[in-house]
């Protein structure tokens, strides 16, 4: 089954030329040279609105590409058909979620059998008659590439307003629809964010997010219905490059929520959305390194901040009529390690999501103060709140799923404390949990602290050291990879490879400190826990040095790219989807759209000489060595704005001119952005790509899924 080289044809295929054009760099008295910046077209905000506007020379370079890594994986093409109809053959087609109360109706997503995208629809809450309010399969129309954003009923519930991306640049057009006429108002909002509308309490107009021409969301503008988008009124505008907008709604309906912020540090105004010509309110001005988000209830506000020492957060309640920082009282205090990270407000209820030692826990307080928790069963599980729209109620809903348990969406009554199980995820090929091993490892890193590593395998893989890994993880803005049921991930557990996720520092899973202590100077943490998570692996025999194919995406590609780097002795592979490799010179420059804000997570390169040192030291485009590397696999998007279609094509390209063995390929998606194809089963056949690509570097190509 295992084969030594199975790579040695392909290694044999002259990979494509790509002309070295080389620019010096001159930054804090180091000279560098990037003989790929030509990859980047001097016309890439426009190639972001239209693709088809790319220089001629970058498109054939990214095509060859593209044929290239066609050629090489050409021996796949039967098993990639295999693992599309395996990950295909685990949804049920025709599903739907339950359907969540609004006032008079209730509102759900389905899809039909075969379709791609959800139909959104209602019904009376007492009643079966459904309508359709937006079906996603026939407004797609003949586009390429289709996202939907947000979807958003009016209060009055006659109107629907929706936002669509036709490109994949996260542009989105806003549009209204009558849902008792079927009409289509006649105003389009261009260039607006995916969060797409929030609606003022009279049904009148709304809130949205406009981009300006960086793709950075500046401004909140208010829409009245049936005038023209050109008169929208400036709500208000962010005056800071790195802070980005986002707005919302409490619960309670009575708020229109502004955020804006970067990484670190947060400041939000809310507005009555009673009154939405009044100008925004400010609850605390900003303050460098101090987050909070605000809810409603009563004459109060809700705030959920890391202020005064609060490093895992705390709750704290301020009037409405006067919220400054200088009139928060504590209502949740500070709990080291006990990293609060969501709070839904209800009239009579507060309900927050905490993580301890990289598991999730919901708490429910009552308005008199008492609290008590949900308790799950299983050594590794994830959690998600669902919000709904109903203020006054005593019912959370929360989906509950691990890594061999199939998504369980409940109904917990807060008053009564019990719950009822409404759905359990359909896996219509079958799925018998018992067969798989969820373990909780805790891998000691070289400086002591402690690791932890979600794995997933079979019962039969034997864990002797031979079995193979996938080693995933991403660990930057603080984002924790979740513990949850993943039906793509099957068909390589089913073949003996088990699944491993690290949360190692970077990511908050152990807090919001395990962050501090993976960003910034201290980001190489990030990678050396990555490695030592791989190593602890080999150590306690689940695997051993060779068999081990490391997957990362986005700043999940810079952790595998620099991983890589440091020990590219340790990998079989390599999977780095939309990777985020060129790190240096993206940071490097501010007209970039996410570049402002990302100084707060890596350092500002530009005018400090020690934070370019630190970014020098591991950005995975500069430090590629001439040594023998495991084969690569990376991916791009034409129209990425977050991570642009150049870093992975030059980031292969000096690969392939540095590095040794391989082979290194690169696969464009050229009609599509940062996530590649939206449409689930597009995403399944771009999955069967990158886990065909890792099972062939472990000599599992071959290899059939075990039953059950």
């Amino acid at each position: 089954m295992f084969r030594r080289d199975p790579f040695a044809d392909a290694r044999k295929i002259p990979p494509p030329k790509v002309e070295k054009r080389p620019v010096t760099i001159t930054q804090h008295g180091e000279t560098r040279t990037d003989d790929y910046a030509w990859l980047r077209d001097e016309n890439w905000r426009e190639v972001l609105h239209d693709p088809s506007l790319l220089r001629a020379d970058i498109r054939a370079m990214l095509e060859a590409e593209n044929a290239y890594y066609a050629k090489v994986t050409e021996d796949l093409a039967p098993l990639r058909e295999k693992l599309f109809a395996e990950m295909r053959g685990k949804i049920k087609e025709d599903d739907s979620s339950v359907p969540l109360a609004d006032g008079p109706w209730r509102y759900w997503r389905e899809y039909r059998e075969g379709g791609e995208y959800p139909i959104y629809k209602r019904a009376p809450r007492n009643g079966d008659e459904a309508q359709t309010l937006f079906d996603g399969d026939a407004e797609r129309g003949d586009s390429v590439f289709f996202n939907i954003g947000d979807i958003t009923h009016s209060p009055d519930h006659r109107l629907l307003a929706y936002a669509l991306d036709r490109v994949g640049s996260e542009n989105y057009a806003i549009r209204v629809r009558d849902l008792v006429t079927g009409e289509e108002l006649p105003e389009a909002i261009e260039l607006a964010s995916g969060e797409g509308a929030v609606w003022d309490a009279d049904s009148s107009g709304f809130f949205y997010v406009e981009r300006d021409a960086h793709q950075r969301p500046k401004r909140v503008k208010y829409h009245k219905l049936r005038t023209a988008p050109a008169s929208d009124r400036i709500v208000y505008e962010e005056p800071d490059d790195g802070f980005f907008l986002h707005i919302g709604k409490t619960l309670s309906d009575d708020y229109v929520l502004i955020s804006c912020g970067d990484h670190t540090t947060s400041e939000v105004r809310v507005l009555s959305a009673h009154a939405p010509e009044s100008e925004p309110t400010l609850i605390a001005a900003r303050q460098q390194d101090i987050e909070y988000s605000v809810d409603h209830r009563d004459d109060e506000f809700v705030i959920l901040t890391n202020a005064d020492g609060a490093v895992d957060f705390k709750i704290v309640t301020a009037p409405v009529s006067s919220p400054g920082r200088e009139n928060w009282r504590d209502l949740v205090q500070h709990v080291a390690g006990n990293h609060i990270l969501y709070v839904i407000v209800f009239a009579g209820y507060m309900v927050r999501l905490e993580r301890r030692d990289a598991l999730p826990h919901i708490v429910v307080t009552a308005k008199n103060g008492e609290s008590h928790e949900i308790t799950f069963p299983e050594p590794a599980f994830e959690l998600h709140l669902i919000e709904g729209y109903e203020y006054d109620t005593n019912i959370i809903r929360y989906v509950y799923d691990s890594p061999a348990t199939p998504a369980e969406t409940y109904d917990y009554d807060m008053t009564a404390r019990t719950r009822v199980l409404l759905k359990t995820q359909e896996v219509p090929s079958g799925h018998d949990k018992s067969r798989y091993v969820i373990e909780r490892l805790n891998v000691p890193a070289a400086d002591g602290a402690v690791i932890p590593v979600t794995l997933l395998h079979r019962k039969e893989t034997r864990m002797d050291g031979s079995a193979p890994v996938l080693l995933y993880g991403y660990g930057s803005y603080g984002l924790t990879i979740p513990a949850d049921f993943f039906t793509s991930i099957l068909p390589l557990v089913d073949r003996g490879m088990s699944y491993a996720i690290v949360h190692m520092r970077g990511g908050s899973a152990r807090g919001r400190q395990w962050y501090l202590d993976g960003k910034m100077e201290k980001k190489q943490n990030t990678f050396t826990d990555f490695i030592a998570a791989a190593e602890g692996l080999i150590k306690r025999k689940y695997t051993k040095a060779g068999k081990i194919v490391i997957y990362g995406g986005s700043a999940g590609g810079l952790l595998v790219g620099a991983s890589v780097n440091l020990r590219p002795d340790l990998f079989a592979g390599v999977l780095a989807a939309v990777p985020f490799v060129d790190v240096l010179n993206t940071v490097s420059d501010e007209t970039l759209p996410l570049t402002p804000p990302e100084w707060n997570e890596w350092g500002d390169p530009i005018r400090s000489k020690e934070q370019y040192g630190w970014i020098r030291a591991y950005s995975p485009y500069e430090n590629i060595r001439a040594k023998a590397y495991p084969p690569i696999m990376a991916t791009g998007g034409l129209a990425d704005y977050r991570v642009t279609y150049w870093e992975p094509a030059k980031w292969i390209a000096r690969l392939r001119a540095t590095a040794k063995s391989g082979p290194f390929v690169l696969r464009t998606n050229m009609e599509a952005g940062h996530g590649g194809a939206v449409a689930r089963f597009e995403r399944l056949d771009e999955r069967a790509h990158l886990y065909s690509f890792a099972l062939k570097c472990v000599g599992l190509q071959d290899a059939e899924p075990l039953s059950g």
